[in-house]
Parts: structure tokens; C-alpha cells; sequence
């Protein structure tokens, strides 16, 4: 095995070392470390992400349960940078749309923090070197399963591959609106928008935010 990237060792249930590794970012020592660690990163640094990971990212994001083996996604990679900041352009102009339309409807006397801090994280969406739109195809055998089931656990599985391997992710939904992805990066009619993900090395890992008691969460036998 390698050191140029942090791979899992299955066999072994930890982590290899990674030059992706830091005092921030230590290895991990077993896959249920990944689950854990896994964050939404909203700022990014401008560090490239080899091919070779993108890969090795997307060929995880494949390999989920999928409805009667329909595998109806498609992953599309960005990196172009005036695509990217077409998009950035546009998703503020709908922000600053949605500025004017609230103004104009009794505002809460809050609205302007509310919005610089959407503004904030907007900007920070924007920063990463890559990013990746995950689409399944309405001509699929069953689209309403890929749509609901499919893509939501084919991004799932592109997160947490990316987290193991040292990046950030955040499952972008209304973050970067589907229209803008449409419109800037031509995407047709075909295909559904589950999410779009930026994957880079964080600005700075974000504190990792409490969790329910399992206790809360878990049943046996019945409710």
C-alpha cells in the first residue's frame, strides 16, 4: 500500500497515513472513525484534488444499494472556474432578490443579519477547488426510487469516501439552487439534481456539532 493517499485497510479496520494528514486532521484508526469525523465544511482552501482521488471518490459514490440494480446516477466534476464563478454570480443575485422581496413583506428587524451571514457561507461554498453534481436519470427503469433512495445514498457514500481521504464536503441543496447548476453547467432536462458537493481541504476544520444520545435514537422490538 501507498502513502500518497489515505486509503482504508479493510482488513486491517484503520487508516494509512496521508501527506493529507495533519495535527488538525490526524489518520483515522477504524472506518466508524470516518462516520464519525465526516462534517459540513463551508469554507475551502484552493489546494488541488488529484484525479486519482476523484476516482477513487466517485467509484465509492457508485457502489450503494441501488433499485433492482438500476445504478441510474451520473456524477459530473467541476472545475472550470468561470463556471464556477457564474454560479457563485448567480446564486447572489437570487440572495440579494430575496433581500428586496423580504423588505418589501414587514421584515424581521434581523434580516440583515440573517442575510449577511447567508452571504458569508455563500462565499465560502465558492472556495473549493472542485465540485461534484450528483444526478440520476429520469429514464431509469424506476425514477421515483433513484430520485427518493438512489442519489441521496450515493451522495452519502461520495462524503464520507472524500472524508477518508482527507477532504471536506456539504451536501448543497438549496445552498447552490439546481436552477443555477442548470443553467450555468447546461445540464439536461435528462437528468435530476439530488445535491452538488464541493470537495476540498478545509480552510479550517469546523468544531464538530453535538449529537443525539443513542439512547434518544434506538428502539428494540417496538415504539
Amino acid at each position: 500500500m501507498t502513502t500518497t493517499r489515505r486509503s482504508l485497510c479493510l482488513s486491517a479496520g484503520v487508516a494509512a497515513a496521508s501527506p493529507l494528514a495533519s495535527a488538525a486532521d490526524p489518520p483515522f484508526t477504524s472506518i466508524f472513525e470516518v462516520f464519525a469525523r465526516r462534517q459540513s465544511v463551508r469554507r475551502y482552501k484552493p489546494d488541488n484534488v488529484p484525479d486519482e482521488h476523484i476516482r477513487q471518490i466517485i467509484n465509492a459514490a457508485r457502489m450503494p444499494p441501488t433499485t433492482m440494480n438500476q445504478q441510474p446516477w451520473k456524477f459530473l466534476v467541476v472545475r472550470d472556474r468561470e463556471k464556477i464563478g457564474r454560479m457563485r454570480a448567480r446564486t447572489f443575485e437570487i440572495i440579494e432578490k430575496r433581500v428586496e422581496e423580504a423588505k418589501a413583506k414587514n421584515p424581521p428587524p434581523d434580516l440583515e443579519a440573517r442575510f449577511k451571514a447567508a452571504r458569508e457561507m455563500t462565499d465560502g461554498y465558492f472556495t473549493a477547488p472542485v465540485y461534484v453534481v450528483v444526478l440520476v436519470d429520469k429514464q431509469c427503469p424506476y425514477p421515483d426510487y433513484a430520485l427518493k433512495n438512489d442519489g441521496p445514498l450515493a451522495a452519502g457514500y461520495l462524503m464520507l469516501a472524500a472524508r477518508a481521504l482527507g477532504y471536506g464536503t456539504v451536501y448543497l441543496t438549496d445552498g447552490i439552487p439546481e436552477s443555477v447548476s442548470r443553467e450555468v453547467l447546461a445540464i439536461p432536462d435528462r437528468y435530476h439534481r439530488v445535491c452538488m458537493t464541493p470537495i476540498g481541504i478545509p480552510d479550517l476544520w469546523p468544531e464538530p456539532k453535538p449529537k443525539k444520545d443513542l439512547k434518544e435514537l434506538i428502539a428494540y422490538e417496538t415504539l
